[in-house]
């Protein structure tokens, strides 16, 4: 990695592996994300997306003695998730864990109030930012879509104020009308200088939001460059990403 993108990168990943049991799933994995950026992860399931980003979130420890990951220059591998979550990661996974029995608005607060080390983002902000979870707030979580849960994931990771903000499977099994929804929400948080990793099978969904993209396979980096590049270089096997 350039002494340049050392300097400038947000977080910096190098070299990490990982593994569940005995299976490599992250395999010496390098990317970089700029601070204000969106970058994507793409990759078929079963690629390593969620294990990249579970690695990196400490929720399955990598290999320590291979690769590092730092944010804003600091080294973060080894650290429990909470103090990760402490230091300005928020993850949004993709089975969403919202409480279903407390109500949106509830869910918010709760992560709010769960923020430690640094000043938490307010509920008017997140709304505005948000609308349509906004109008969901007096639901219960238990009443919600998934497409809707997914909204109100990002929501609750959002209001944390997190200098990095992971999405899983962002747009997966979501139907047009609440994609367009996502797209507009992500957008409004792009707007705020929010920097985004997201994990996503669809490139044409990423192409709407990402300036640049990995693209795994068997928890390897098979390529990487802006998403012009990504759309062209891409195997015709591999498009089956594009749907």
């Amino acid at each position: 990695m350039s002494t340049q993108s050392q300097q400038t990168s947000l977080l910096e990943v190098e070299g990490l592996t990982s593994y569940y049991g005995k299976v490599e799933v992250v395999s010496d994995v390098t990317l970089a994300t700029d601070a204000g950026e969106t970058v994507a992860l793409l990759g078929r399931n079963g690629a390593g997306k969620s294990a990249l980003m579970r690695s990196i979130m400490g929720l399955h420890p990598p290999d320590p003695s291979a690769g590092t990951v730092r944010l804003r220059g600091k080294e973060i591998l080894g650290l429990a998730p909470h103090k990760i979550a402490q230091r300005g990661i928020a993850f949004a996974p993709d089975d969403r864990k919202i409480f279903p029995h407390l109500t949106v608005e509830e869910n918010l607060i709760l992560a709010q109030r769960l923020t430690r080390g640094r000043e938490a983002d307010s509920l008017d902000s997140v709304y505005q930012a948000l609308p349509l979870v906004h109008e969901l707030r007096a639901r219960n979580g238990d009443g919600l879509s998934g497409g809707e849960q997914k909204l109100v994931a990002i929501a609750r990771a959002a209001i944390q104020n997190p200098a990095l903000l992971m999405l899983d499977e962002t747009s997966e099994g979501l139907s047009p009308v609440m994609t367009r929804h996502l797209v507009e929400a992500l957008k409004a948080l792009q707007g705020r200088g929010v920097t985004m990793l997201m994990a996503d099978q669809n490139l044409r969904f990423c192409a709407k939001l990402a300036v640049r993209g990995y693209l795994l396979e068997r928890g390897r980096v098979q390529l990487a460059g802006d998403i012009d590049t990504l759309w062209n270089e891409m195997t015709s096997d591999a498009a089956k990403l594009m749907i």
